[in-house]
């Protein structure tokens, strides 16, 4: 009995990913992949940055004590 619930989840899956998913064209695709790394560049800039202004400020901060 499982084993055909399986086999209908399987059937059913494949029908949906083939015929009802709208799939990206390779432009957008492309267009989609540099967005996301300009925008994780400018997020590990700002990490970095924060990072490297509280270590200095925690070393200045250290130095007085």
């Amino acid at each position: 009995m499982a084993k055909f619930k399986l086999v209908g989840y399987a059937k059913e899956s494949y029908d949906e990913l083939m015929h009802k998913v709208s799939w990206p064209t390779w432009s957008e695709l492309q267009n989609s992949a540099i967005v996301v790394s300009i925008a994780s560049l400018i997020i590990a800039l700002i990490v970095f940055l924060m990072d490297f202004s509280f270590d200095h400020l925690l070393q200045l901060f250290y130095k007085n004590f």
